[in-house]
């Protein structure tokens, strides 16, 4: 493996959040970036199968290669160099641009594309809507058509003279009958290329330098076109354009292109042959591996800054909600009240009411609202008018009582012993799904054990970044440089199901694991102790992407795992006594001196009924209405995991329902009803 870069060193003061903080290898041309290759270096050791790679960031010149010189199968891949090499001809004059051509039966072969099956024999179409269709969606009789009219040795020839011999097409697509070249036909398929020969491509494609700049903007609108996202684009953020093509077979899944980042662009290629997984769907290993690193080199060239709120000088000119809460407090704090339209806008009469607020707390008579004003103005409330009145806590329903086995319309469900762990009964009860919020139980695990040493870091501060701010989903409604203890924050994590504490109690654990320090981000650190967590307790149906269990196509766990965790969390009493308490109330201080009073409801609406102590609640789209609940009947405490029920009623009903069913049953492990 190599990580070069060029004397274009000095255009990376444009992407100055890019720079390299360890090297080593001390030649001036051929530098290694321990950095990069220590995040790509593991996917690709672990892949099972041959790997070639080559990346190469177009502003700044610096590249990663891996086995880029190794002549791989293409696949579909190929089908770029035959566009290269049809608008060639085009240019050249070779071929009439608005040359129209025959659908004949013959042409037709199976596979990828659409006009085997969708178009009638006679059809006539232009062969610049056939490139289209080869590009777009693979198709392999628009490839044909094609390859029928630019000839199989022209597009070798134009690689050869390009510098990149390698990279060939052999035959027609499931045609082996045409190949100009059986024994690479045999060893390789379609086509074979290296991973440098397709990086070259892509850079002068980038240059305008294959055809004119007319021919190459419309061969980046094709690959722009193309419909696969599964590779190189499986985890990239979607406001990355990917221009590109793709390619697969049984043992090779392959994936190139130039993709604008707003470092700028980035050529990446990635060629997989020989793959164990011959699979064909979401969750197949070499697609994933693509994803895996363009994600990775992605996060590399895009690190993410660890923003955090900056305070607030409240004075004449400023706005927002916190100038709401200002002016609102101020219309109850004054008598005479000043009677200031909360609006958001510090004006003249807002500035008037604070000088008279000052003047009659003693404090020097400025309009300018400092940290001593907001000692002397006390709690305030952000958005008053849109929080609803808290509504009194209403004494628990009695408990349930024992029932027969229960009808149910969850996706799947188990119940376990909470002392041993062991399960009782269930229905695809090891079936890896969607979790949504259950993820929860995870991240609070790792915290409580964080905190387990060290008790008095429950009364440690945590400050909300702007990351943590931003997350969408539930929340706790903290803003963006407000602290609470890390004991509130645990708090707000579980009763309201707080995205935005999942995220800023998990950088709070990177960086005191020394995330920092070691150039990585805290989240994707407690991420990646997520998932060691997982496995070291053998759930090994679970994948963890995020702290707080946002749909991600990766994002998955099982009703047996989470008993597992669940088990596991339920060792600390802290914890316990946070999913047993059905409302809390904290104080979040701003940077800017003020407080304001939090109070959260738990989400888990069984804490209502006698008997039920917890555990976590759960809701997206994906995953539907989940819940991890447990009970405590004369001494035996149950556990039940429900996940993908229709409803939010329905989710409660079906977990009384395994409750009350369970109490009735011998503890010892039984199959399903």
């Amino acid at each position: 493996m190599m990580f070069r870069k060029t004397t274009q060193f000095a255009a990376r003061l444009a992407v100055g959040s890019l720079i390299i903080s360890i090297f080593f290898g001390c030649s001036s041309s051929h530098i290694l970036a321990q950095d990069l290759a220590d995040r790509l270096r593991p996917w690709i050791e672990k892949h099972p199968g041959k790997v070639s790679v080559a990346i190469k960031h177009l502003e700044t010149g610096e590249t990663f290669f891996h086995r880029e010189k190794e002549v791989v199968p293409t696949a579909s891949l190929i089908k770029f160099p035959i566009l290269v090499e049809y608008y060639k001809q085009v240019e050249a004059g070779t071929l009439p641009r608005d040359l129209m051509v025959p659908l004949r039966e013959e042409d037709k072969v199976p596979g990828s594309g659409i006009l085997t099956e969708h178009f009638a024999s006679g059809t006539v179409l232009s062969l610049e809507t056939a490139a289209h269709l080869m590009i777009t969606y693979s198709d392999n009789t628009a490839t044909n058509l094609v390859l029928e009219h630019v000839g199989l040795a022209n597009v070798g020839k134009t690689m050869t003279e390009l510098g990149i011999p390698e990279t060939q097409v052999h035959s027609k697509v499931f045609r082996r009958d045409t190949s100009i070249a059986v024994e690479r036909s045999q060893k390789y398929g379609l086509g074979s290329t290296t991973a440098s020969d397709m990086l070259t491509l892509l850079e002068q494609l980038h240059a305008r330098k294959l055809v004119s700049e007319p021919a190459s903007k419309r061969m980046l609108d094709h690959l722009l076109s193309c419909d696969d996202k599964t590779k190189l684009l499986r985890f990239l953020p979607k406001d990355v354009k990917g221009y590109h093509k793709t390619g697969a077979v049984n043992e090779s899944r392959t994936d190139a292109g130039l993709f604008h980042t707003p470092s700028g662009w980035i050529a990446m290629v990635c060629l997989t042959s020989e793959n164990e997984d011959k699979s064909w769907g979401d969750e197949n290993a070499a697609e994933i591996l693509c994803g895996r690193i363009a994600e990775a080199t992605y996060e590399y060239f895009h690190p993410i800054p660890q923003e955090s709120a900056q305070p607030q000088t409240l004075k004449l000119g400023a706005n927002g909600p916190l100038v709401e809460a200002l002016q609102a407090a101020l219309n109850q704090r004054l008598n005479p009240s000043p009677k200031l339209s909360v609006d958001g806008d510090f004006g003249g009469m807002t500035e008037q009411a604070v000088i008279r607020f000052r003047r009659e707390q003693g404090l020097p008579e400025t309009g300018i609202v400092d940290q001593s004003m907001w000692s002397k103005l006390g709690e305030i409330r952000l958005n008053e008018s849109s929080e609803p009145p808290l509504e009194e806590l209403k004494e628990p329903e009695p408990p349930d009582t024992p029932s027969g086995i229960p009808t149910v319309s969850c996706k799947a469900w188990a119940i376990a012993d909470a002392s041993s762990g062991k399960i009782l009964a269930g229905h695809r009860q090891d079936e890896s799904l969607d979790i949504a919020s259950t993820t929860k139980i995870m991240t609070a695990l790792l915290i409580a054990r964080e905190l387990k040493s060290q008790p008095n870091l429950l009364q440690e501060t945590i400050t909300f970044s702007k990351r943590a701010d931003n997350t969408v989903g539930s929340s706790t409604t903290i803003r963006a440089g407000e602290s609470i203890s890390i004991r509130d924050a645990m708090y707000g994590l579980m009763l309201p199901s707080g995205n935005d504490a999942g995220v800023a109690l998990a950088e709070w654990y990177g960086r005191r694991k020394g995330a920092i320090e070691a150039n990585v981000d805290p989240l994707k650190f407690f991420i990646d102790a997520m998932n060691e967590e997982a496995k070291r307790l053998g759930m090994n149906k679970t994948s963890f992407r995020n702290p707080h269990g946002m749909t991600h196509p990766e994002h998955k766990s099982s009703c047996e795992d989470l008993i597992i965790v669940s088990c596991e969390l339920l060792q600390y009493p802290f914890v316990r006594e946070v999913i047993a308490t059905r409302r809390h109330e904290c104080i979040a201080k701003g940077q800017e001196g003020y407080q304001r009073r939090l109070i959260w409801k738990n989400s888990n609406r069984l804490l209502d009924v006698g008997g039920y102590v917890g555990i976590k609640t759960g809701t997206t789209d994906a995953a539907g209405e989940c819940l991890v609940s447990m009970s405590d009947r004369e001494g035996v405490q149950t556990i039940v995991v429900v996940l993908g029920a229709s409803g939010s009623a329905a989710r409660y009903a079906d977990s009384r329902n395994l409750h009350r069913w369970s109490w009735t049953i011998d503890r010892k492990p039984l199959t399903t009803p």
